[in-house]
């Protein structure tokens, strides 16, 4: 449309119209490409970098110390920080993640350090403590299992009794106590897991004066083994 202004084919008005642009919009370039030719046209930083463009040297060098073995290891926040500290290269975040995931470089999840965990220790000496538990198990070949309840001295691993019975029950656990208390002494304590056994789920609903009254939660069966 320009050329067909600058020719005479049309009026400024009308190429005004067609390129939706006002008649000193177009006044302009027609002057232009009548001096300069359609070159005038094409923008004057067409082939320039803006000025905030990193350049292809630092760029081509912070690939480079990534591959390093100092750096290859460390997230891209860290790598930054390396930058800034060893290397004297200062660079925003985001340019940085540019940068390394263009030349296809992904950053390593941070690890979680783990929680340790320190083994109790045993008590000092013989007699403070006993454990007590049960484990079900088919002991003789059998689809059945029955289950094994024990008691071992927390100090010394010694195995102060052992009852066994079809399922896991206080008489079970009664037993191992007559053992110890009838073959060693009294324990200073004794230690067993939250098993329904010891703590029935229905002793909350056993009033304080019912239990004065002597009125117990219902307890776990015991079944023996026949034979």
């Amino acid at each position: 449309m320009l050329f067909k202004l600058i020719e005479g084919q049309v009026t400024t008005k009308e190429a005004a119209e067609k390129l939706g642009l006002s008649e000193r919009q177009v006044k302009r370039p027609r002057k232009g490409v009548g001096e300069e030719g359609p070159a005038f046209l094409i923008h004057k930083n067409t082939s320039c970098k803006p000025v905030h463009v990193i350049p292809d040297a630092l760029v081509k060098r912070i690939i480079e110390l990534r591959k390093s073995e100092n750096y290859q290891n460390a997230n891209f926040l860290h790598f930054q920080e390396l930058l800034k500290e060893h290397e004297s290269i200062e660079i925003s975040y985001k340019a940085l993640y540019g940068i390394l995931t263009r030349a296809g470089f992904k950053s390593p999840k941070k690890r979680r350090k783990g929680k340790a965990h320190h083994r109790r220790k045993r008590r000092a000496q013989e007699g403070l403590l006993i454990q007590m538990d049960a484990t079900p198990f088919a002991w003789f070949g059998a689809d059945q299992n029955y289950t094994l309840h024990g008691a071992i001295d927390d100090a010394t691993g010694k195995i102060l009794g052992l009852y066994l019975a079809r399922k896991e029950c206080l008489q079970g656990y009664f037993e191992v106590v007559r053992q110890i208390l009838g073959n060693h002494s009294i324990p200073a304590s004794i230690y067993s897991d939250r098993h329904i056994i010891f703590h029935s789920p229905k002793t909350a609903q056993v009033s304080f004066e019912e239990q004065l009254a002597g009125k117990e939660a219902p307890r776990t069966p015991c079944s023996l083994p026949s034979g």
